[in-house]
């Protein structure tokens, strides 16, 4: 349902049932012909009945297969998000310097791997009003400040950080709006018992729902006012 070369399209890597989900949601109903990209698309299969969206089996940093999905898109590429990360915790004297590397590769360089197609395939495009389309990429506070026995993460995502500032400083002006999204706090995920808020505390966690919308806003934006960082927290977590 996803191929229609009329449509403008939309692209999700690394997508999932939380975030990339709600996202999918709000997409499609906006017109969007919707690309979903996982290792195991299977098990999105009731996401893409629901929205329409067409599956594609892909590895983050594999950059050939990345190049050759968005080449086969049928329509303008408008929409390119990035969600993958990996998670390596221990002391940094004794984390293993190859899952080091493979955990930076993941979040970071794949993050350029679909940054440098998107904006390969929207520089070619053409658009009346001079917006060619929206690159996000979906962050964390450990962008920002690294914790301790996370350093692979925070290099990861100070990495993902200065490659959207670059992107943002260099492609703003040729059209492409680029923005990194600091989700500050954990996601509500009613298929992970852990990432589910207590009844008594509500709302603690973000909602992925919540989160797409911040996504719509930022696609919809007035190039006049382009926001290059969005930082998202729940209202009780401490600053």
């Amino acid at each position: 349902m996803a191929r229609n070369p009329a449509a403008p399209q939309a692209l999700i890597v690394g997508a999932g049932t939380g975030l990339s989900a709600a996202f999918a949601r709000q997409l499609s109903p906006a017109g969007y012909a919707v690309h979903l990209a996982a290792r195991n698309p299977a098990k999105l299969e009731l996401l893409a009945a629901e929205t329409g969206a067409e599956l594609h089996p892909l590895n983050g940093t594999d950059a050939e297969g990345t190049s050759a999905l968005i080449d086969s898109l049928p329509g303008d590429l408008r929409v390119a998000c990035y969600n993958p990360s990996a998670r390596l915790r221990g002391p940094v004297a004794e984390l293993d310097p190859e899952a080091v590397r493979k955990a930076v590769e993941i979040t970071a360089y794949g993050a350029f791997v679909l940054g440098q197609a998107a904006a390969k395939r929207m520089l070619a495009q053409q658009s009346a009003d001079g917006r060619l389309g929206t690159i996000l990429f979906t962050g964390a506070s450990a962008g920002v400040k690294g914790f301790a026995h996370s350093a692979p993460f925070a290099m990861g995502k100070f990495a993902q950080r200065g490659l959207a500032q670059s992107m943002a400083r260099e492609l703003h002006p040729k059209g492409i709006h680029v923005a990194w999204v600091n989700i500050d706090g954990g996601i509500r995920n009613a298929s992970r018992p852990e990432r589910v808020e207590a009844a008594d505390n509500p709302d603690s966690m973000l909602d992925p729902e919540a989160i797409a919308r911040e996504y719509m806003h930022l696609i919809r934006q007035h190039r006049s006012a382009w926001s290059d960082e969005l930082v998202l927290r729940p209202w009780v977590e401490r600053f």
